[in-house]
């Protein structure tokens, strides 16, 4: 729960002491290690899950843009938007 919700400090806080509190649930003593742990590995674990969670490639850039015909020769306001996404995509780390 405290990795899937990359919890803060007061967050990890909050929910460490309803654990202590709950029937069952965890001591004090375990909840300062956890914390501690978290405190000190908050940025490798949030990396690990990122790239468990991605596929093979990766989004490297995007362009977009919406194009509007407004006229022709044969039908007046046409209206008509017409959206162009262009997506490049690439290996994780290149």
């Amino acid at each position: 729960s405290i990795a899937s919700a990359d919890m803060d400090l007061n967050q990890l806080e909050a929910f460490l002491t309803a654990q202590t509190k709950k029937q069952g649930g965890i001591t004090s003593d375990q909840a300062a290690v956890i914390a501690k742990f978290w405190k000190n590995h908050r940025v490798k674990i949030h990396e690990s899950l990122v790239s468990q969670s991605r596929w093979d490639k990766v989004l490297k850039s995007m362009n977009w843009r919406v194009d509007l015909k407004s006229q022709s020769r044969h039908v007046e306001q046409i209206n008509t938007p017409v959206a162009i996404v262009e997506m490049e995509l690439g290996k994780s780390g290149q």
